[in-house]
């Protein structure tokens, strides 16, 4: 289906197209990289409007944008059933991890899981700083809590409502810790003390997904150019750049909608 859109019609497409995505694709340097090239292919400006999950799906809510790239699947399967969305495409994925000052006064690196991790946080009420944006991370931060049966609150936990390269930058200066996506912890690493505390729990998978806003909502939204860069992300060439980004010499997020061979072996989930 998506084939078909990449083949007919960037003849009849507008000229521009407002995308609403996570912090952490922009953040990261991966969308600088990525769309330049669909941009020159098929003479159109992408218009990126950078804010947390939950806002960038209200926007499209809204009709405000064309089409929305963010990374928390129960919010997105959600926009998409109650019909705010359409043609709904995996692109990639990466993994969240908590870090934390090296000397790690909580002792979150002997925790069990992501959501001990937390629990151990909260009882030696260290600092942690929190997206509080309703963003993907944020979603997955609050799932946690839960799990860790902990109600986060009082003046060692600060909820700042910023993207993900501000709260990494307030964490280190406060000697805190915070729950960050891999990728805009490597594009950050070289300004950053702290490390990687804990990571590799199948709860810190975090893929990410894009969807077309519904033009039956929204007539006036550029449907044909959503879809067109939908097909452009998920096409071998797109994903060929998102596999190829590297930080350090790291990769920053894997393809997921066609995945190299081996490349997705690098993470287990």
């Amino acid at each position: 289906m998506v084939s078909l859109w990449l083949g007919l019609l960037p003849a009849l497409a507008q000229d521009r197209i407002r995308l609403a995505t996570t912090t952490s694709t922009d953040n990261s340097g991966l969308l600088a990289v990525l769309l330049p090239p669909f941009e020159k292919k098929y003479n159109m400006k992408v218009d990126v409007i950078a804010v947390g999950t939950g806002k960038a799906l209200k926007l499209g809510e809204n009709g405000d944008v064309d089409a929305v790239l963010v990374h928390s699947r129960e919010a997105e399967d959600e926009f998409i059933e109650k019909g705010f969305g359409v043609n709904r495409r995996d692109v990639m994925y990466n993994d969240f991890v908590i870090v934390g000052p090296p000397s790690d006064p909580a002792g979150v690196a002997k925790s069990p899981s992501a959501a001990e991790a937390l629990c151990a946080i909260s009882k030696a009420k260290a600092p942690f700083i929190s997206r509080g944006d309703d963003s993907g991370t944020h979603k997955k931060e609050k799932e946690l809590w839960k799990a860790a049966a902990v109600e986060p609150g009082g003046q060692w936990y600060l909820e700042a409502g910023q993207g993900m390269g501000a709260i990494l930058t307030m964490a280190d200066e406060k000697n805190g810790y915070t729950l960050t996506d891999r990728g805009t912890l490597l594009a950050f690493s070289d300004k950053l003390e702290l490390e990687v505390l804990y990571e590799d729990d199948p709860d810190l998978f975090n893929p990410y997904g894009i969807m077309a806003v519904n033009p039956a909502l929204h007539a006036h939204t550029n449907y044909v150019g959503a879809m067109l860069l939908i097909g452009w992300m998920t096409s071998p060439e797109g994903q060929n750049i998102i596999g190829s980004f590297k930080m350090n010499n790291q990769l920053l997020f894997f393809p997921l909608a066609v995945p190299a061979s081996g490349r997705n072996r690098e993470w287990s989930f």
